[in-house]
């Protein structure tokens, strides 16, 4: 292969491979599917077996203690989803049940002591399993939103008290997904109104793409021309 040749395959390969990432880009979605919203005021725990800090072993799922795990006194085990405290979002699955006398006073979710800690700004104690250096905060006011339900007995609505025995029932009609509203159509001008111009959105990013998709044919023809051009001035002769 000659240089030219291999310069102009080089350049041809880079333009598509610009183009593949932009599309790829655009069509990853991250955002899950919102099942259920609202507010509650939260707890924290950390129930590791040790005996320490009142716990009652380990959590109901079977799974060990661990960041992120949360107790719910109704919702299904394994239902995952995220709290947001003052603009900080920590996603969060159940896998204990909790509170319990706590919950019948409106203590909805029990986060474990670290997920605690990272939202209010205090550190974790592994000594007394704690949260310390966040002026004391044990209950705190969270929006929740549950993006998965778990497929055991649970509520799959509004959380309610442990007392209820809600969490120990299956629940055959999960609530419905909050709708998002339709954004409204633009109303239509009367007739023989002037109607001004509208921009195009994304104009300038559809003219940059054409613009860069140009440079890359315009490279390739320079190559198939008989060299590489920078600024007019000749880089490569064959």
């Amino acid at each position: 292969m000659t240089v030219r040749s291999a310069m102009f395959t080089a350049a041809l390969v880079g333009a598509l491979s610009i183009g593949a990432a932009t599309a790829a880009h655009a069509d990853t979605g991250t955002d899950k599917k919102v099942l259920l919203k609202g507010s509650t005021t939260a707890s924290y725990f950390w129930d590791d077996s040790s005996g320490r800090a009142g716990d009652t072993g380990l959590p109901a799922s079977g799974k060990p203690m661990q960041k992120r795990l949360a107790a719910s006194p109704s919702w299904p085990l394994m239902t995952e989803g995220y709290v947001v405290y003052k603009g900080k979002k920590m996603p969060f699955f159940v896998g204990d049940r909790g509170p319990g006398t706590p919950s019948s006073s409106g203590v909805m979710l029990d986060l474990d002591a670290k997920t605690f800690a990272d939202l209010t700004g205090g550190r974790f104690n592994s000594s007394t399993l704690g949260v310390d250096g966040n002026g004391g905060e044990g209950h705190i006011k969270v929006d929740y939103i549950i993006t998965k339900w778990g497929k055991g007995p649970g509520k799959k609505n509004y959380p309610v008290a442990y007392s209820t025995g809600a969490y120990a029932r299956v629940d055959h009609n999960p609530a419905k997904p909050p709708q998002v509203a339709a954004p409204k159509a633009a109303p239509k001008p009367a007739p023989g109104a002037n109607v001004p111009a509208v921009p195009v959105a994304g104009k300038k990013v559809a003219e940059s793409s054409d613009a860069l998709n140009g440079a890359a044919v315009g490279a390739g023809l320079a190559i198939i021309g008989g060299g590489v051009t920078v600024g007019r001035k000749l880089l490569l002769q064959r």
